[in-house]
């Protein structure tokens, strides 16, 4: 707080950028280590579950009705 009073200004930190280089077969090999085996898995019938739900309400209708 009291610096600039002083004279002295905050300078911006010096950082070194490790240099890169692009390499074929070390990006391939980074490509094949990332890569997900993604199994698509069916997911259950639902319409089957709907169409069971819909039977028994027909059904208890039915018997309440009668």
């Amino acid at each position: 707080m009291l610096s600039p009073i002083f004279g002295k200004t905050r300078q911006p930190r010096s950082f070194d950028l490790p240099t890169r280089y692009y390499d074929p077969k070390e990006e391939e090999r980074k490509k094949r280590s990332i890569k997900i085996d993604t199994v698509r898995r069916r997911k259950g019938s639902q319409g089957l579950r709907v169409l069971t739900m819909v039977g028994l309400l027909v059904l208890v209708l039915w018997i309440l009705t009668s």
